[in-house]
């Protein structure tokens, strides 16, 4: 069992963060349901004409719905859980009868978008777990059982870029050729573009043949997103299996990045050596270095890897697979305006800089090839943030403040946008708890709420037409269901790591009446300090008749000890005043101190109550998993 506290200061004049956060909640939950009523069927599918390309991933589809079940972890509806559920099963069932799917697994695609697909599905694992384990253990199969193809346990690779659940589903193409659109070959040039290219209307071979041979057979980084399907396993098993397996193939990639100078290689021919199919180079692998978008998503399936690998053997040594190449790509850094940059991604800054895309600000660039580093960009900060939050270390913080030095816009400034990920608010809500930035919660809020409005609005205008292959994003660019912010201000996190990570969080909730996660109703929770020795963070009950109650998880996976808490008191009464008294008192509030030990603390909120809670942590001290307070406690070894 764990100690529980009752929160005693009152609730007077509500904080606007709180007010604003319960808000988006009942927004959030009038717009899951608009979205379901619009663009989906009786049977919990999109609604979408059966036709599709010979071969194209089925991440557009499961993609729409990944942080609905997000939402019901911070606090939205049961029924939202639900809905999430039906609509796995539906999308599931639509694109098997589209064949694109087989035993419910994508038959082969690469991990850049296999890891976002997958994300629905490792929220759906967290919130339910019983439900979804038996699915969770069979699919990881597919990668730690060398019987399925795709997992060579000699060479410690897997096997090709392409990979899934159907051997039989080869190469990176149908046809003769990759369909390389005119418009790629603008943004990002050729993959293997040191090949000559053709002349007299001839095939191109980087497209055809020479593709085939060396791209469609050996391992490629991105697959080091596969560590999250088993880091999933692991969680809700616990078996030893997946923990060796991850330990082994990330240890692998690891290896290599130590030979290659500290910077992670994208490409390992089949006989497990680096550059051998691609004449010693270390670059130029399927969705690689020299490939769209080079560091985009090299860097975030090592993080992905490394993240699990340090949950499933507790070495922290394993961040090093990420943390030298983001740092020569700091050190090749320019400073210029984004609108100078070669960068491919300008869509993207437009939105997220607004204009500070005429602002020199430092750029690093996110690819490399024989002429050496290129596609310049503003720093992504996803990586970044990601690693510092995990491991609190001071040169992880001390990197995060020199980027923030070398910015030329201002980190504090919220812009309502919503990138593919959403996320990229990183900048403003490290300044918010750096303690520069303290507006941050109303800002990023208000932001959000602007968010849902203009896609309640973008799916009025968008909800009666019919959906041709060629605007399959549709729904994702409807999707209003926003957690970005409820995310850094409940759970003390970032958002995930959209190419296949799962969640980090300093705190997480539950409900401790309904036996549920995430927050109860009218209750708003913000983390003001991620310092694991004063890690802060305030719960209100703005309910002015029902008491509320809360269990703080350290951890999201309640990796990490609760040692102490000090928390706010109001014990006297005299606050209230006499009869007569034409006002309140200020209430006096001291504090108190309580050991834990535990992952987990209770707070009672009676009606109208608010209470600040100084956590003492101990990061990553415990099995990480998906066990909640309300499970049985382990028998004795």
């Amino acid at each position: 069992m764990y100690p529980v506290i009752i929160a005693s200061v009152p609730l007077l004049e509500p904080p606007t963060w709180a007010i604003a956060q319960r808000e988006l909640f009942a927004l959030l939950e009038h717009a899951w349901r608009r979205f379901e009523d619009d663009f989906t069927g009786l049977d919990g599918e999109l609604v979408y004409p059966d036709r599709l390309s010979s071969r194209d991933g089925v991440d557009d589809f499961y993609e729409t719905f990944f942080n609905w079940p997000q939402l019901y972890l911070l606090g939205g509806s049961l029924e939202l859980l639900d809905a999430a559920e039906w609509h796995w099963e539906g999308v599931t069932r639509q694109l098997t009868e589209l064949g694109m799917l087989q035993d419910e697994y994508e038959r082969g695609y690469d991990w850049f978008h296999q890891g976002e697909s997958l994300l629905l599905f490792y929220f759906l694992c967290m919130a339910a777990p019983g439900r979804w384990a038996e699915r969770a253990l069979r699919f990881a199969e597919l990668y730690v059982d060398p019987a399925h193809g795709n997992y060579d346990p000699e060479h410690r690779i897997i096997r090709s870029p392409h990979n899934g659940s159907d051997p039989q589903r080869t190469g990176l193409f149908d046809g003769d050729a990759y369909p390389w659109l005119p418009e790629e070959a603008r943004r990002y040039g050729f993959p293997l573009d040191w090949i000559p290219a053709p002349g007299n209307g001839n095939p191109d071979p980087r497209l055809g043949e020479q593709m085939r041979l060396r791209l469609a057979v050996g391992d490629t980084a991105v697959n080091l997103a596969a560590a999250g399907l088993v880091l999933n396993a692991l969680l809700l098993s616990g078996k030893q299996r997946y923990r060796d397996w991850i330990a082994e193939y990330v240890g692998a990639w690891r290896e290599r990045a130590e030979a290659n100078g500290g910077i992670l290689p994208d490409n390992v021919a089949p006989d497990g050596t680096v550059g051998g199919l691609l004449d010693g180079r270390w670059y130029g692998g399927h969705y690689g270095w020299s490939w769209p978008h080079g560091w985009y998503s090299v860097g975030q399936a090592a993080m992905v890897a490394a993240l699990a690998a340090v949950a499933a053997t507790g070495e922290e040594s394993f961040l090093d697979l990420v943390r030298p190449a983001l740092d020569e790509g700091i050190n090749q850094g320019k400073t210029m305006a984004c609108t100078e940059a070669d960068s491919s991604l300008t869509a993207r800054w437009v939105a997220q800089l607004g204009e500070d895309v005429h602002t020199p600000t430092l750029h690093v660039p996110l690819r490399h090839a024989d002429g050496g580093w290129f596609d310049y960009n503003p720093v992504l900060m996803a990586v970044p943030t990601a690693l510092w939050h995990h491991s609190a270390a001071p040169a992880d913080l001390e990197r995060l403040q020199r980027l923030r030095a070398a910015a030329g816009h201002d980190w504090r400034t919220v812009r309502p946008f919503r990138n593919k990920e959403e996320s990229g608010h990183e900048e403003p809500w490290l300044a918010y708890l750096a303690g520069d930035n303290p507006a941050y919660p109303e800002r990023i809020l208000a932001a959000a709420q602007a968010q849902v409005r203009h896609r309640l609005a973008r799916m009025e205008r968008y909800r009666d037409v019919e959906v041709a292959e060629a605007d399959i994003h549709l729904w994702q660019q409807a999707n209003p269901v926003v957690t970005e912010a409820l995310v850094q201000l409940t759970w003390g996190a970032p958002q995930v790591i959209y190419n296949g990570g799962l969640p980090q969080a300093r705190v997480r909730y539950y409900d401790a009446e309904a036996l549920r996660p995430g927050l109860p109703p009218s209750v708003a929770a913000l983390v003001s300090s991620i310092d694991p020795a004063a890690t802060t963070v305030e719960l209100v009950n703005l309910d002015p008749a029902a008491t509320r109650s809360v269990v703080v998880q350290a951890g999201a996976f309640a990796e990490h000890t609760i040692r102490s808490v000090c928390h706010t008191v109001c014990t006297d009464p005299s606050w209230i005043g006499d009869l007569y008294d034409h006002g309140h008192r200020e209430p006096v509030v001291t504090s108190a101190a309580v050991e834990v030990n535990g992952p987990w603390l209770g707070v009672e909120l009676p009606r109208s109550t608010r209470v600040r809670l100084t956590l003492r942590l101990d990061l990553r001290d415990r099995p990480p998993s998906y066990r909640t307070p309300f499970d049985a406690p382990p028998p004795a070894s």
